[in-house]
């Protein structure tokens, strides 16, 4: 028997050590964010009804007791969009597991992004369908849902100040997070010399999501 062996009174030790750190290290996490400050209510997200990329109706209802990431784009970008949703699919990935958040992206060029269009899109970055909607339908639905309630802008360019043929929107370039209720929780910056995107707002994002999933 070597002699460097220890007791096994004293592996049992550090083991209980070893688990009572741990447990007043989760406590302490779990008391620190009960004493955080709840997230400001940013707006509401009225009623609505859209079609997504399966061409199936979907409506307020469908997102409701759901945490849901949203942006707008448009599958002809060649600008800002591509980026974006690169970003949204690293979001779908970087879920911690359980999590039953929602993804939504909601198209700004309704007049060619069809449903069979936004699902060719989706399946090119290799969305999960089953957590990531892509919403077409009425430009009249769409302006609403987007401005009042989510708080994403797009204004066509005029055909003579486009600078190539699918230059047609200027749009905002935010993720917003919305909680079970349809409240407006969180708006989150993807783009700029100043974003750090991988190190610091996708952190921030994921831990806003999971947030408002322990929020009753």
């Amino acid at each position: 028997m070597s002699s460097s062996r220890l007791p096994p009174s004293l592996w049992f030790g550090a083991i209980f050590l070893f688990g009572m750190l741990t447990l007043a290290y989760l406590l302490s996490l779990v008391e620190l964010e009960q004493h955080q400050p709840p997230l400001p209510v940013l707006g509401h997200v009225d009623g609505f009804t859209l079609t997504n990329q399966e061409g199936t109706v979907t409506t307020l209802a469908d997102l409701t007791n759901r945490v849901w990431v949203a942006d707008i784009i448009f599958t002809r970008c060649a600008g800002e969009c591509p980026r974006m949703t690169g970003q949204m699919k690293s979001v779908q990935d970087h879920l911690p597991g359980g999590s039953r958040a929602l993804l939504v992206s909601l198209t700004t060029d309704p007049d060619y992004d069809s449903p069979a269009v936004l699902k060719r899109y989706g399946q090119h970055y290799n969305a999960d369908f089953s957590r990531w909607t892509f919403l077409t339908g009425s430009k009249g639905e769409i302006a609403l849902l987007a401005a009042n309630g989510l708080k994403l802008s797009s204004t066509p360019i005029r055909p003579q100040d486009r600078t190539s043929p699918v230059d047609l929107f200027i749009h905002t370039t935010i993720f917003v997070v919305v909680d079970k209720h349809a409240q407006l929780r969180g708006i989150f910056q993807t783009g700029g010399d100043d974003v750090d995107w991988t190190n610091v707002v996708e952190p921030q994002l994921i831990g806003t999501v999971r947030r408002l999933e322990r929020e009753s």
